[in-house]
């Protein structure tokens, strides 16, 4: 069953990006993968054919594309050929970081920040996860104290996707001890400000070619033209900007399901034991049966979240749902490819193998998918009987 998700606009622009995933990705895959980070080269090439930061402001040298059909052809283009890493770095920027500067940058911030994530010379991080605190956010202990003219930043941060590469972090710090939820505020720390480093590039399970860092903040002046929004709301901004980021997840995972099940349909076809191609055994069929009906059924779902996206109306559970759905279709479908793929599927060469490294993370990032559960249940259970 074919997806109604894209119209002719969506198609030619998702055209375009095959070509230049084409050109640009695919011959350095490899090559990013050994050296664990991603050229920033690609970043520039992406920003020069007007991939990044579609949703920027005219003014600011975007296309004020707000339609996020367009960024769900881009993340399919590159879940097409294994490109999660590259992936997980264009919707940090776009979906989340960016996120946050589109709702609370003020004119002045826009005028500096905006224009280097249309073009890719900006790269940007969001600061959240520390050594003892995952998702339960509320644990954080990064603090920032208010001095002249600013705020002291202190403390560190762990699981910072393109935390090396990042020229913008978007840091959580609390800048109230006593006031609770309230006392976060968002601190927009730049390259090159005292007391500011990076740690470990850390070595992860799959995602290879995907800086992902740990950060430190030692005293850190950050001035008041770098508060993002306002003191004391960070933890409202928090929440506010978590249902783009899982569902980009949930796309980043459907899309990823059924690449691998393109790539298991042609391997099976063509791998023959016991003198019969694979696909010809029953286990082969049935397996394969049950796998693309069950990621079409959920991505008629995926496709409703965007649309609601669209209109304004993708409330926190449903996010949360698509994320859940998404991203557990996504480690069944895998799971079993690999096991069509027998030997081959465990090595790294084929992208299955790859495909089943960089998707472990995505039940974990975003919020781990028993706290997706737990969202979900508390509002189903909370809700009015009829």
């Amino acid at each position: 069953m074919d997806s109604d998700l894209f119209e002719a606009d969506h198609l030619a622009y998702a055209d375009s990006v095959r070509r230049f995933v084409a050109r640009e990705v695919v011959p350095h895959l490899d090559e990013w993968e050994e050296d664990r980070q991603i050229d920033r080269s690609v970043w520039m090439a992406a920003g020069k054919q007007g991939l990044l930061g579609l949703s920027v402001p005219e003014r600011f040298g975007g296309g004020a594309v707000t339609d996020y059909r367009f960024r769900a052809a881009l993340i399919n283009e590159l879940a097409r050929v294994g490109a999660s890493s590259l992936q997980s770095g264009f919707s940090t920027n776009d979906d989340i970081v960016l996120n946050y500067l589109l709702r609370l940058a003020n004119e002045e911030q826009s005028e500096r920040w905006l224009r280097g994530f249309t073009t890719g010379e900006t790269i940007g991080a969001i600061a959240m996860s520390e050594p003892g605190t995952g998702s339960d956010l509320q644990g954080i202990t990064t603090t920032a104290e208010r001095v002249d003219g600013g705020w002291n930043l202190s403390g560190s941060k762990t699981f910072i996707t393109s935390g090396i590469l990042a020229d913008l972090v978007i840091v959580v710090a609390r800048t109230d001890v006593a006031a609770g939820s309230k006392g976060f505020t968002l601190l927009v720390v730049e390259e090159g400000m005292t007391g500011f480093r990076r740690g470990r590039k850390l070595r992860k399970v799959g995602l290879h070619a995907q800086d992902t860092a740990e950060l430190f903040f030692d005293e850190v002046f950050v001035p008041d033209t770098n508060v993002l929004g306002d003191v004391g709301h960070g933890f409202g901004y928090l929440m506010d900007s978590l249902p783009l980021e899982r569902l980009g997840i949930a796309l980043a995972g459907q899309f990823s399901a059924e690449a691998t099940l393109r790539w298991t349909v042609d391997y099976v076809r063509e791998r023959r034991a016991f003198g019969k191609a694979i696909s010809d055994f029953q286990n082969t069929s049935f397996t394969i049966a049950d796998h693309i009906t069950r990621t079409e059924a959920c991505r008629a779902y995926l496709d409703r979240a965007v649309a609601r996206y669209n209109d304004g109306s993708l409330t926190p559970e449903d996010a949360a749902k698509v994320k859940l759905i998404a991203t557990e279709n996504q480690w069944s479908v895998i799971d079993a490819c690999v096991q069509l793929h027998g030997g081959y599927g465990y090595m790294l060469e084929y992208p299955v193998g790859r495909a089943f490294t960089d998707a472990r993370i995505q039940r974990i990032y975003g919020g781990t998918n028993e706290i997706m559960k737990h969202i979900i249940g508390r509002h189903e259970l909370a809700r009015p009987t009829t």
